[in-house]
Parts: C-alpha cells; sequence; structure tokens
C-alpha cells in the first residue's frame, strides 16, 4: 500500500533516467502525490509513454529529451522546467545503469570512461545544474541513485561498482555542504529490482536463484524503490540527509 505525503503536492520534480524502470515509476508515483514531474531521458517515444500515462490519470508531467552527460542540455532543460512548472523542488538523479559484467582485465578505457561519466559525472552534472537555485531558495531535497554495487563487490564491471561507490560519497559530501542552506541530500541502493529489463532478459529460474539470495527471499520491485523515494523528498524525511538507504530485501551493508 502507497503512502500518502501531502507536502508533495505542488512540487516540482525533475527526474532523470525517468523513460522507463525505476525512474518511470518513480516519476509516476510523484504525480500521483500531486507533484508536477519533469521526466528526462534520450528515448522520446518512452518519455512520452511514461507522460501520457500521468496525464491521462488527471496528473501533471512534461518530457524532456536531454543527454544528462552534456551540461548544455541540462540548462536547457532547467530553463524549460522552470518556464513552465517553476524552479525545481525534488532531483532525482537517476540516470545511469550501465553494470553489465565485464572481466577487469578485459575493460577497456573507453568503456571506464563511459560508464563513469553515465553513472558518476551525470549526477555531479545535474546536481550542479539545479543546485544554486535551490541554494538562492534556501531548500530542496536531492535523492541519488546508487546500487548494491556501490555498496560491495558484485558481478557488475568494475567501472559501475566504482561509479555507484563514488555516489554514496558524492551524497555524503553534498550533503554536509548543502545542509545549511536548507537542502537535504540523500541516495538509494537497490539491489535485484525486477525491471521491465531484469524480467525481459533474465530467465525465471535465474530470477528465483537471485531472489533466494535475499533474507525476504523476492526481487524488488520498482515501486519499493519508488516509496522509497517518496519518503526522502517529503517533509516526512526533514531530519535525515546524508544516507544511503540499501532497498535490497535484507542484503545490506555494514
Amino acid at each position: 500500500m502507497s503512502s500518502t505525503y501531502p507536502d508533495l503536492n505542488g512540487r516540482v520534480v525533475f527526474i532523470t533516467g525517468g523513460s522507463r524502470g525505476i525512474g518511470a515509476r518513480t516519476a509516476r508515483a510523484f504525480a500521483a502525490q500531486g507533484a508536477e514531474v519533469a521526466v528526462a531521458g534520450r528515448d522520446r517515444a518512452a518519455l512520452d509513454s511514461v507522460v501520457a500515462d500521468i496525464t491521462g490519470k488527471g496528473g501533471r508531467a512534461i518530457a524532456v529529451v536531454a543527454d544528462v552527460t552534456d551540461s548544455t542540455a541540462l540548462q536547457e532543460a532547467r530553463r524549460r522546467i522552470e518556464s513552465e512548472f517553476g524552479p525545481v523542488d525534488v532531483l532525482a538523479a537517476f540516470a545511469g545503469g550501465q553494470g553489465f559484467p565485464v572481466p577487469t582485465a578485459e575493460l577497456t578505457e573507453e568503456r571506464w570512461r563511459q560508464v563513469i561519466d553515465s553513472d558518476l559525472t551525470s549526477v555531479f552534472l545535474t546536481i550542479r545544474t539545479f543546485l544554486p537555485g535551490m541554494i538562492e531558495r534556501g531548500r530542496g531535497s536531492i535523492v541519488t541513485m546508487s546500487s548494491a554495487a556501490g555498496r560491495q563487490p558484485s558481478q557488475a564491471n568494475l567501472a559501475y561498482g566504482v561509479a555507484n561507490a563514488g555516489l554514496v560519497m558524492l551524497t555524503r559530501h553534498l550533503a554536509t555542504e548543502a545542509g545549511p542552506h536548507g537542502i537535504r541530500v540523500n541516495a538509494i541502493a537497490p539491489s535485484a529490482i525486477a525491471t521491465e529489463k531484469v524480467l525481459a532478459n533474465m530467465p525465471t529460474e535465474i530470477q528465483a536463484k537471485v531472489a533466494a539470495t535475499h533474507p525476504l527471499r523476492r526481487l524488488g520491485t520498482t515501486d519499493d524503490v519508488a516509496q522509497t523515494a517518496l519518503f526522502l523528498a517529503s517533509d516526512a524525511a526533514s531530519w535525515v540527509t546524508g544516507v544511503t538507504i540499501d532497498v535490497a530485501g535484507g542484503r545490506i551493508t555494514n
């Protein structure tokens, strides 16, 4: 059962990586709370589908096609969001997901740089675009998307693990720096989430084996992550900043 956060009603939320999976579900969850949602990604058709679903249910949403590794594209996105909805109150930097296993001996320099840019640099550039406005207004909530692969060694490639571990420190550092300006910064580290991509590419028997490695004995859902994002963005978490929440079915780090 979804929780209700009345303070999110009317807030402007920007979600990167919002075209599908966790980002898309989170966009729908914020819209259901009455937030005005801007979803960003590179797939126009997928973004339009998310927006159509939200607006079809009476919500307010816009699609922003943008490469979040491009600071110019992010500035253009900010201007469009502010012109249509106003300044961003909640920033959910969820773009990324380059964890396909590659042995480190076979990990090329090009691939390393691509993963670091996609999963870490993109978050820095996104935050840098919207943080000055939050500081000026003296409020804001930022939620970053790390991964279980950034919390402990995994089968994901080394660059992905390093990038997501970096996001944990980025979150802690920024929370300390931005706290005096009334801005909270937190991270989510999911493990084994049953996104459309996972369900399409992971055989049923492998899904069962992965689920069995988690104390709760199931895969996570995109809504598990979305509900955590709602809490962190809301006033219910007004005394929570600098933390990483493991949405991991009991597979957590010390």
